[in-house]
This record gives C-alpha cells, structure tokens and sequence, in this order.
C-alpha cells in the first residue's frame, strides 16, 4: 500500500499548530487544569466527542485534568419521566427529599458514567467520583435553606485526588455532596469546579459555557473581552456589563483567582475542540482572568 494522498496546504496547518501548541504543551505538562463540563458540549453528541478527546489529547501530553459536571437537562428529563415537577427560586433548583434522590441517582449513578466510559473509550483512564466520595467535598446548606437541598462548598479535601493524578487518571467530579450529617445536597457544578481547583493549586479554571465569554455587549459576540485582570472582572460585575447567568460564574472565577488558580476561563463549549484552542493556542478563544497582567 502507498502512504494516502494528502493536501499540501493541510499539511502544513497542521503542522504550524502543532508547532503553535508546543511552548503551552511544555509549559503546562505536570500542571493541574480543572474542567467545569456542562451545557450544549454535553448534550449534543459530536460536541461530546471533542471535549473528550480534548481531555484524553490534555492527559497524554502530560496535563493533569481533572473533570466537574452537572447535569440539568438530563436531571429535568427524568424528573418529567416520573411526574416530579422542578421548582425554580431565584435561578435555582428548590431541590425537595425527592427531587434530591434523583438528582443524585442522575448525575452519580448516570451522567457521570457516561463521561467516565466516554474518556475510558479514548485511553484516558477516568475514575468517576462524586463529593461525597472520601469526603472529596463537604456540602453546607446554601442560603437560608428555603431552596432545600441545595448546597454550598464548605471545604475541599484535595488528598482523595492526589494519587489518582499523580497515577495518571482523570478523575470526573459530579457535583453532589453530602455535609457533615451525611446528607446529599446539590451543589452549583460552578461552584464546585472553582473550589476543586483552589484546594489543588490548579494552573486553570476552565468552565464551558453556552456563550463566547465574558461580552461588553451581550448582544453582540464580537465584543468579547479576551482578557480581564481580577479587578477589571470585579468592576464589570459593579457596573451590571456582567449580569444573569454569567455572574456566578465571574464570581467563580474571582474566588478561585483569590484563592491562588493562576487563571480562569469562561469558554464556548458550543465550539468543538474549545479546549484546545483555549489552552494551546496563542489567540484562545473566550474570556481568560487572571489575577495580575
């Protein structure tokens, strides 16, 4: 057999973003990235395909990811399955005894095996944990507790993760934690991927997200912000630019800068290979804070 025909000009893309790639695959080899997985990336199939294999290409030259998800959609799915009806207060889940079992049965017993067998399929050797697992998080109740079992982290014990990472396995984080009565509560999967990565000292906060990043106009892609020091991010959210849905997850971001994460990104998961082009590339494609310039 002959070697295959190929485009010359394909070629040589290819091997310019390889090249492109190579000071961040040296930089960032050893280094800890936590990944918030959530949104259209895992709920449309092709889009499922690319973050996992952008995680499996991470792991194999030597980047140390470690994987926190939710799972509303698919939570609401099975809620309508058995007649359970959500209730929302203040843009969170009112999460009662019931709606607590199948939040927990969902997003430990399903969504987090789909993501553990997906990565196991390219190689990377996921370990699908939950909160609870090793007290990997201890849960408080959020607010007043008029939301039920909805939780808050109260603290992260990094140990349960060390050996996994240090023995080469991609550990997948469901966002359910028990708290110190060892009651199950839910907790923002935001939340919980920014408190993850302070407590192991990670080089990245990565959330995927349904928009481009942070905007200056919400209306308008193009007026995405690339880059924006602690204060700046601070400041947007002051002057309500950054407003509804993206300020938890600025505010995210924000505690886990303060809390030593040398940067934090809010990324398109809607663009396939995202991760790539966020970490490995000299443009990135969404909004990257970082604590200084």
């Amino acid at each position: 057999m002959g070697r295959p025909t190929h485009n010359p000009m394909d070629d040589a893309l290819r091997v310019s973003v390889l090249s492109e790639a190579l000071p961040y695959i040296q930089r960032f080899a050893g280094r800890r990235i936590v990944v918030k997985y959530g949104g259209a990336a895992m709920a449309h199939a092709e889009l499922q395909t690319a973050v996992f294999r952008d995680l499996a290409l991470l792991r194999s030259v030597g980047v140390q990811p470690v994987v926190v998800h939710g799972g509303g959609p698919e939570i609401n799915h099975w809620l309508k399955r058995l007649e359970i009806a959500p209730k929302f207060r203040e843009g969170l889940r009112v999460t009662d005894a019931d709606t607590m079992d199948i939040v927990e049965m969902v997003l430990v017993g399903r969504v987090n095996k789909q993501i553990v067998n997906g990565l196991n399929r390219l190689g990377a050797k996921a370990v699908g944990l939950s909160g609870s697992d090793g007290s990997l998080v201890e849960a408080r109740t959020w607010g007043d507790g008029s939301h039920g079992m909805v939780g808050d982290v109260a603290k992260v014990n990094p140990d349960v993760l060390e050996p996994l990472l240090e023995r080469g396995y991609v550990p997948v984080i469901s966002s359910v934690a028990a708290n110190p009565e060892g009651v199950a509560h839910n907790i923002n999967a935001d939340t919980v991927a920014g408190e993850v990565a302070a407590a192991l000292e990670a080089e990245k906060l990565i959330l995927l997200t349904d928009t481009p990043g942070i905007l200056r106009d919400r209306e308008d892609p193009a007026s995405l912000y690339r880059q924006l020091k602690l204060s700046d991010a601070r400041q947007l959210i002051e002057d309500g630019i950054v407003a509804g849905g993206m300020t938890p997850k600025t505010e995210c971001c924000i505690r886990a800068l303060a809390q030593g994460v040398s940067a934090a990104h809010i990324v398109d998961g809607r663009v396939p290979h995202a991760l790539l082009l966020e970490v490995f590339t000299d443009a990135g494609i969404g909004t990257m804070v970082v604590g200084r310039s």
